[in-house]
């Protein structure tokens, strides 16, 4: 997948640089008359964009992985000693947000409704997804570009954008063992696998490494980002190399070894385990994220894949 800054004039108008600005999204136009400075994040991943810019949420929902104030390691310099509040993930607290008085609240990645959207934006001004995605799908570097022009900061968003694209493309040429190897990012809920299909985040990223995502997951999917199958048809990861959304403990619990044993990825060593904080990093996908992927995924998925 090839990303080009010119697809963002969609929502960029001739006047990003200043203020007031108007940006489109699913519910109708957010406008921002002024440079925020209480900026409160709902989504579940857009906090790390925001504090890319410097700017320090003053509220910041939570997702998992018990991190201080919902801030991973790589990102826990930039939010330095500021105490957001931590919001829940499942039920947003609209009185508590509201007595912060934010300038504005962002929401990229929350999922948010229509009804859920017009509570917010009675509070502040409220940046929801854009048309023309599901839930949950928005490009890293949309989400970046978006965020960084709701804060006033359009053309750092743009070198951001720019200055990553140009490391994976640097990866990904330094990698040729990736090109054409088949993957799939798989996961057990519940006891029962299943693998994200090839619109999900974490797929395109090995896409854009040079992984290829097969089409089986994708049928079986449908419009879905994810499918999920009973380990009898566990044979569906049977793939050059299988990146588990997981450690390899929790994996092994998971999973009936009398199927997952039986597979050639298995046997031949073809399974690499996120464990929990680089599978962080996969999941909030973004920005800042990704380069601690580059630096701690990447590697490993080299090692496997050039081993007989």
């Amino acid at each position: 997948m090839k990303w080009i800054l010119g697809f963002f004039t969609l929502w960029i108008s001739s006047y990003a640089l200043a203020f007031p600005i108007n940006i489109e999204h699913k519910y109708g136009t957010l406008t921002i008359e002024q440079k925020p400075l209480r900026v409160v994040s709902v989504g579940f991943s857009d906090q790390d964009d925001i504090l890319s810019f410097g700017i320090k949420p003053i509220a910041i929902r939570d997702w998992y992985g018990n991190q201080p104030y919902g801030v991973w390691p790589w990102a826990q310099k930039k939010l330095g000693d500021s105490k957001p509040l931590l919001l829940d993930p499942n039920l947003l607290d609209y009185e508590a947000i509201a007595a912060l008085k934010p300038d504005l609240i962002i929401g990229l990645s929350a999922g948010m409704n229509k009804k859920e959207y017009q509570k917010l934006n009675a509070i502040a001004p409220t940046l929801a997804q854009p048309q023309g995605y599901s839930n949950w799908t928005i490009p890293w570097n949309v989400r970046h570009l978006l965020i960084g022009q709701a804060l006033g900061f359009t053309e750092q968003a743009k070198a951001h954008i720019q200055s990553l694209q140009n490391r994976i493309e640097t990866v990904k040429k330094e990698h040729p063992e990736f090109k054409g190897k088949t993957a799939a990012v798989a996961f057990y809920y519940n006891k029962q696998p299943g693998a994200y299909a090839s619109k999900d985040l974490r797929s395109q990223f090995l896409i854009d490494l040079g992984f290829v995502i097969p089409n089986e997951i994708d049928q079986l999917a449908g419009d879905a980002f994810y499918a999920s199958f009973s380990e009898e048809r566990l044979d569906l990861l049977n793939n050059d190399i299988v990146v588990w959304l997981a450690s390899e403990k929790s994996i092994n619990q998971a999973s009936t070894a009398v199927f997952r044993t039986r597979m050639p990825f298995y046997k031949n060593k073809k399974e690499y385990f996120t464990g929990d904080i680089v599978g962080g990093a996969f999941s909030l996908f973004n920005y800042l994220s990704i380069q601690y992927l580059l630096d701690e995924m990447v590697p490993e998925l080299s090692k496997i894949t050039k081993t007989e």
